[in-house]
Order: C-alpha cells, then structure tokens, then sequence
C-alpha cells in the first residue's frame, strides 16, 4: 500500500541523518534530539506551546518507558554496593580462585565468571565484584593484568550485555524501538551473541598468546600492578562490618541460590520480559534489606536508603543521555500520535514504518544490505561510549528496513543491539572501559588497542551470520 509522506516523515528522516553525523563525530546528540522533537512538535501542532509542551511531555513518555529498566539496574547496584562493603562478594567467588591455575584457566574461568555475574548484577558493579578478588590469582598464576581487563571486559561487558537475558535492558530499548516484543529480539539475538562471544574472545585470547610468546605484548600499567590496586580497594574492605565470617559464607551461598531459584521460577512460570525483570529486581531488593541489616545492625535502615540512593544515582547517571535520545526515536512509532494526535495520513503505522514502506517502493533492499547496515549504525552509535544511548536508533532503522524486506525485524533489531552494545558499551571506547582498566590497574587506551581488532572480526562474521538468518 502506498503512504503519502508528509514534512514531518521527512524532518525525521533528516535528523536522523544530523544524530548519525554527531555520533560519527563522538559529539553529544542530546541537543539535536530535543531540537528534532520541538520540530515535529512545531509541524504536528502548529503552535509554539504545543511544540514546546511536546518536548517535555516526550521525556515523560521515555522515562515511564524506561523506569523498569532504569530501575532494575538502580537497585541491582544499589545491592551490589553493599556486597562489596561487607565482603560476601569475595566469599561468594574465593571458591573458584582453586581453579584459576594456568594463565588459560585464568582467562577463560575470569571471562566465564565474569558473564555469569553480569547477567545478574551489570557489568560496571561485576567488574568490582569479582576484580578485586580474582585479579591478584590471575597475575599471580602468569595472566598478565591487561589479559585479565580483557577477559573481564570482552565477557561481560561484550557477551553479557550484548545480551542481557536476565535485566534485560538492552532489548527492552531496541524492542520498544522497533515495535516488537523483546521475547523476540532475545530469541533473535542468541545465535548472534553466542558467535559474536565466541569469535571475539576466541581471537582475543590467540593474539594475546602469539603477542607474548613473541615478545611482543605490552601490558599498559598505569599502576604498579595488583599491590596499588589492593590499596585503592582497603577502604572497601574497611567497610566490613559487623558479620562474622560464618554469617558471610552463608549468604556467600544464599544469594546465588536466591537468584538461581529466580531463574527456575522464570521458566516454570513462563515469566519474561518486564514479569521476569521483576522478580530479578524485587530478590536483589529483598537481599539489599537483609544484608543491609545483618551488617548494619542499629543504622541499617538509614544504611538501606543510602545504598538505594547510589544505586539510583548510577541509575539517571548511565540512563540521564538516554531519555532525550529515546524520546525522538520513541516518536517514529506509537508515541507521536499519543503525544500529538492523530496527525500521520491515513493508513500510517509510525513515521518509521512509512518511510520503510516508501524505500521499499524505490530502493531495491535485501538481507545483506540490512546487515551491513545495521552493524554499521549499531556501530557508529556506540561511538559515544554509552552503548544505550544509540540503540533506539538501531531499533528503529531495524523496522525501517525490516518493512522494506519484508522479514527479519527482529534478527536486525538485534544485530544493531549486538553492534552498539560491543561497540559502545565497553570494549572500544577508551572513556566507556574505565571500571575495567581502572580495577586491572591498566591504561583504557591500551585495553582498546587491544580488543580493538577481536572485536572488528566479531562483527564482520555476526554480520555475515545475519544476512542468513534474516
């Protein structure tokens, strides 16, 4: 059927193009989003109050789509902050420092502790969770600190949130995006992930064995090692409080089993999306209190709003660029005509899914095309270092193209996912790798040197996996 494009579909389309230039650029888009929503605000109602009313009421509209995944995130901080202050965190991972022998094992056992943790608690409060106990038994068994950055950063800031089964923020945003459930862009973005992780780590770990095999490697401290690391981290272990060790192996063991129960319950249950989010968020609440308490004691419940308060703070701290952002790409789809009326001609189903339509009636379009495309968009978003801020872009050029084929919204929805997250989320951007070069003691420069060409091949053959799946 064909759609009659109006200014506004054009505007969009333009800024679009002006958000893909910023970002190119490493420039912030947060002011090119609220200029992009005051225009389609200007041409939708004609006035300048509607225009004006439009921009706030859009940032309304993205953050109550947001505040689960905002939220979740807050609150699985908030509880990992206090695992580390009291020390459960090193209990819950001491076990497994037995089979970190060889600098293989290391890698590979850091790596795959790594992702299993950051499913559940994130990857910035993962890094602290586990570095600071499983960074001294790598380099003490021969994995150089950088090889330990790397297995840390490419499994759990690459695997893990590229995926983000569990808190499932990431596919919540390119889902909503693209107007498809997120069930269906997890399920898509499986083999995605899974040949993705493995092709990027699998590289990472042969280049860093040839490199120091023959010499070559460098290491990248910026400190002396893990001795000035273990003094960064004594305030931390200061802040133990009044638990017994007895009392911290016991919850060292409750909590996985807490969260392992959550994951049974998911399935027996059929909970997904924001259902099984939920049950994540209210055992990680429930475990805040108690730990809260048991540790506290006689200040435990002001201790308990604390420990939300810097939850929430890293909250709006990581999802503050991304509400602006969302809030245009939100209006190439159902939010445009909640927020402005019924404006789009007749027949239409989102700014974005017209222009789908209308390229479709021009531009010859197949699955390998849409590939290519989306790996670079998801690419180019994640140049800002976030890794969220973006994929609502990545989501909505996915509809776009998906319309156009005619299949595989939801392969391409996750490709841009798949793109942005390892792009942006970590593992390229030196100002996005701080937690883990800074716990590894080594230059977030170096650390991008290095994933840099592991994470190129991993893109290149998701890419090419994708134009089959589509």
């Amino acid at each position: 059927m064909d759609i009659q494009l109006l200014p506004i579909h054009w505007v969009y389309l333009v800024f679009i193009g002006f958000i893909l230039t910023l970002l190119i650029k490493r420039r912030d888009t947060t002011m090119i989003c609220v200029v992009g929503i005051f225009a389609l605000g200007l041409l939708a109602t004609e006035t300048l109050s509607g225009s004006v009313s439009g921009v706030f009421n859009s940032f309304i509209y993205a953050t109550k789509e947001l505040m689960g995944t905002i939220m979740i995130i807050s609150i699985i901080v908030a509880m990992s902050r206090v695992l580390i202050r009291t020390g459960i965190n090193e209990t819950m991972v001491a076990p497994l420092t037995h089979f970190l022998r060889t600098p293989a094992l290391a890698f590979w056992g850091i790596g795959i502790i790594m992702m299993v943790t950051s499913w559940f608690f994130w990857p910035s409060p993962g890094v602290a969770l586990i570095g600071a106990v499983l960074l001294p038994v790598a380099v003490r068994v021969g994995l150089p600190a950088l090889g330990a950055a790397m297995a840390m950063n490419l499994f759990g800031h690459g695997i893990a949130l590229s995926g983000d089964y569990i808190i499932q923020g990431a596919p919540k945003l390119t889902a909503d995006a693209a107007g498809l459930p997120v069930t269906s862009v997890m399920e898509a973005s499986v083999p995605l992930v899974i040949v993705m992780g493995l092709v990027t780590t699998v590289t990472a770990f042969w280049m860093m064995r040839r490199d120091i095999r023959n010499g070559t490697w460098r290491d990248g401290l910026v400190t002396s090692g893990a001795g000035d690391k273990d003094s960064l981290l004594s305030s931390e272990q200061d802040a133990k409080s009044n638990l017994s060790s007895k009392m911290r192996k016991t919850l060292a063991i409750l909590i996985p089993v807490l969260f392992a129960l959550d994951v049974i319950a998911m399935f027996v249950l059929n909970l997904q999306g924001g259902d099984a989010t939920a049950l994540v968020g209210g055992t990680a609440v429930f475990i805040l209190i108690g730990v809260t308490l048991l540790a506290h004691r006689s200040q435990g419940l002001e201790q308990t709003t604390a420990y939300l308060i810097e939850g929430f703070v890293f909250g709006f701290k990581v999802f503050g660029p991304v509400i602006p952002i969302a809030a245009f790409f939100y209006l190439g789809d159902a939010a445009f005509t909640d927020l402005f009326g019924k404006i789009l001609p007749e027949g239409s189903h989102g700014i974005v899914n017209d222009l789908g339509v209308a390229l479709a009636g021009v531009v010859p379009l197949n699955g390998a095309v849409g590939a290519v495309t989306l790996t670079v968009v998801g690419a180019i978003t994640g140049l800002d270092g976030s890794g969220f801020s973006g994929i609502s872009l990545a989501g909505s050029i996915a509809q776009l193209f998906a319309t156009a084929i005619g299949s595989g919204a939801a392969v391409l929805t996750a490709l841009g996912q798949v793109a942005a997250i390892w792009v942006g989320g970590g593992t390229l951007i030196p100002w996005a790798l701080i937690p883990a070069a800074a716990i590894c003691g080594v230059s977030p420069f170096e650390l991008a040197r290095r994933n840099l060409l592991p994470v190129l091949i991993g893109l290149a053959v998701t890419t090419v996996v994708a134009m089959f799946l589509v």
